[in-house]
């Protein structure tokens, strides 16, 4: 410090700390050899506190407000130097100022998923997010217990230690609160009441206030959400024949869009097909649903037609059962020359030569004049 500095500092008799940021907590008053003169005015704004430190300890603490400095102001201090009658010198002393405002917007976070245990899917992890805020509630017992005698503190000296407080105090309130993971989000104003009061007391033993806690978020693994998005979109199609049907007229009308290439024929062949598979599917559905009798007996299945293959484009397709053949012939996919076969037939032949096809080829509407 050169001689101008020196000399500034012993007869500048105003201490006071404008905080120009917006993260520090705690900072020194610079003095030359932390020398005060008598009759210094002190001055401590709103939301700051001034901590008197002599030899390491805590002396005396002011509140907002405009201060001469004299033993009668100053009790503790004049204890612990010894002022029996008043001082005429300067006297040594760290003065601290301590800000009291709120710290928002804090962030929280889990690091990676915690494993939880659910009533209705078990074992499952969670990843969970959110912002708290915090402010100074002891500003001597703060400085005792985290910011110790460094000349500035910002908050992020502390904010990693207040997040780990709230990631691991918080899982555990989760887990505690027993709340079904699917209703957590209806729950976040429940949850952040439990999670403030079980780290509101760690807080308070560093001198600080847990001022708000808020859950922006919480969240199941990728795969695990992809699971119940399927589970839901089953929930939501309900009807599975109705379903089929959509599908089934949606892709008429695409392929009547676009009639080159034979887009029509191959978009019925696969509208008939589906509707025969989503029809089948239904019948499993069906039967499952089917009551028992009085008996406690379902009856036997009824004997069904043997089946028949086509030839579309060339290619073997099937079997089919007399349904679907109706609707490859209301496709336009099974007319008189379709090559068919079933078993016990010795070649493939012409649907019309086939007596069974005769009421599926009877439902074809004949050529336009």
């Amino acid at each position: 410090m050169g001689i101008f500095d020196k000399l500034r500092n012993e007869f500048v008799d105003i201490i006071e700390w404008t905080d120009p940021s917006a993260d520090t907590i705690v900072w020194k008053f610079p003095r030359y050899q932390n020398e005060i003169k008598m009759n210094a005015k002190l001055t401590v704004r709103e939301s700051q506190v001034a901590v008197f430190m002599n030899e390491g300890k805590i002396a005396d603490v002011f509140t907002p407000g405009m201060y001469t400095l004299t033993t009668q102001n100053m009790p503790v201090l004049s204890t612990l130097q010894g002022w029996k009658y008043g001082f005429n010198s300067p006297f040594k002393a760290d003065v601290f100022f301590v800000s009291m405002r709120q710290f928002t917007n804090q962030k929280w976070g889990t690091k990676n998923p915690v494993m939880l245990r659910d009533a209705e899917f078990g074992p499952i992890r969670l990843r969970a997010f959110g912002s708290y805020a915090f402010r100074v509630k002891d500003a001597a017992q703060f400085l005792k217990e985290v910011a110790a005698t460094n000349p500035e503190y910002t908050v992020e000296g502390i904010n990693e230690q207040l997040r780990n407080l709230a990631v691991s105090r918080g899982m555990e309130a989760i887990a505690e609160a027993k709340i079904p993971v699917l209703d957590l989000a209806a729950n976040y104003e429940e949850v952040s009441g439990l999670i403030t009061g079980k780290i509101g007391s760690e807080f308070n033993e560093l001198g600080l206030e847990l001022t708000k806690f808020l859950i922006e978020n919480i969240s199941l693994p990728p795969e695990v959400e992809a699971a119940l998005d399927k589970r839901s979109s089953m929930g939501i199609v309900g009807n599975l024949s109705a379903y089929a049907q959509f599908q089934a007229a949606n892709s008429l009308e695409k392929a009547a869009e676009n009639p080159s290439g034979g887009g029509l024929a191959a978009a019925g062949l696969g509208a008939g097909m589906g509707a025969a598979m989503m029809g089948q599917v239904g019948n499993i559905f069906q039967n499952n649903n089917q009551p028992a009798n009085a008996g406690g007996q379902t009856p036997p299945p009824l004997p069904a037609a043997t089946p028949f293959y086509v030839a579309v484009n060339g290619q073997q397709s099937g079997p089919f059962d007399m349904e679907q053949l109706k609707q490859l012939a209301a496709a336009g996919n099974l007319n008189a020359q379709t090559l068919v076969w079933k078993t016990g037939m010795p070649a493939w032949a012409a649907a019309a030569t086939v007596p069974d096809l005769a009421p599926v080829l009877a439902t074809v509407p004949p050529p336009l004049p």
